[in-house]
């Protein structure tokens, strides 16, 4: 669904996982504890939905990052560097 909608494959979603640095953010939608995560793929910043069942990485979501959540993104790297990190 995601390649389709927003031209991410499931491989380049996976690449986030696997990147540094990337944030993540506990979130929830409806009963479900879902999780926010922002981070780099080979060729472009991603931001990932996805929660966990049974144990397994469930993606729900992947797309680029939209503005306001590359300048979020962006902010929280630059405080991390300066050693002032609120993640």
């Amino acid at each position: 669904k995601s390649f389709t909608k927003h031209n991410v494959s499931i491989k380049e979603a996976e690449e986030v996982f696997n990147s540094q640095p990337f944030i993540v953010l506990r979130t929830a939608y409806l009963n479900e504890e879902r999780f926010q995560m922002f981070g780099e793929s080979k060729h472009r910043l991603l931001t990932i939905i996805f929660t966990i069942r049974k144990n397994r990485i469930r993606i729900i979501s992947a797309r680029d990052m939209s503005k306001k959540e590359r300048n979020f993104y962006e902010d929280k790297l630059n405080e991390e560097a300066k050693g002032d990190s609120g993640i």
